[in-house]
């Protein structure tokens, strides 16, 4: 496939994409945000989705999602780290990512914000939320999201901006429940914090549910990019 369908084929996907999104928030009346997500996609497919007008992008890898940062530092790109983060590795998402989803220790939260330099904006960060207790996934109970928002609130170098989830995969009756229990605990710490705007909620095959129960950003990889190589 040449450049050029490559880009016609992603024009399309995206194309798509938006109006999936535009048509469930037209039923939740309230603006959604589109995360493109670009792990295992090479760097050039990100550059042509900006060139489409897109600037927000999503990674999972941290050194994967580094060379790419650096590659690409000529777009005013928003970058946003949507992995888990090891602590020998937090050093290298506190110095080139914009936004971070996936705080759920107290720990990563104070690396990040000691590693931040201080020539840069606070790093926007979302607390992960295990919302469906699953036992090999990562994130926080809904009884911690007080205490780690609280101390997260504290530090100078991290902007507490909201909630991510990912729930596991069920029936569309128990998920809905999730998610509106998600969007609970996000309008909760929304009245805490004012700076609070985003709850990181839902992907490319729920995304229309997770935008009728609240989500105000959506995670999408493979709708967009095709499939990971």
């Amino acid at each position: 496939m040449t450049d050029l369908e490559t880009k016609n084929n992603l024009a399309q996907c995206f194309s798509g994409v938006k109006q999936q999104i535009a048509k469930a928030c037209t039923q939740s009346q309230k603006p959604v945000q589109l995360l493109a997500v670009s792990k295992k996609h090479p760097a050039h497919k990100i550059q042509q989705l900006f060139e489409l007008g897109h600037a927000r992008f999503g990674e999972n890898y941290v050194q994967e999602g580094v060379e790419k940062v650096q590659e690409l530092n000529q777009l005013d790109i928003d970058w946003h780290f949507i992995g888990p983060i090891q602590s020998n590795k937090s050093r290298l998402v506190a110095e080139h990512f914009h936004w971070v989803h996936t705080i759920d220790t107290l720990k990563i939260a104070r690396r990040l914000n000691d590693q931040r330099p201080v020539d840069m904006a606070p790093l926007n960060v979302l607390i992960q939320v295990n919302i469906s207790q699953q036992e090999s996934k990562s994130g926080i109970t809904v009884s911690e999201i007080n205490e780690l928002a609280a101390n997260i609130s504290q530090m100078e170098n991290l902007c507490l901006r909201g909630l991510m989830c990912i729930p596991a995969p069920q029936d569309d009756n128990r998920l809905k429940q999730e998610f509106l229990a998600m969007h609970e605990q996000f309008e909760t710490l929304k009245k805490q914090y004012p700076q609070v705007d985003t709850l990181s909620m839902g992907m490319s095959g729920d995304l229309t549910l997770a935008i009728e129960c609240g989500s105000t950003m959506v995670r999408v990889g493979s709708a967009i990019f095709g499939q990971r190589i």
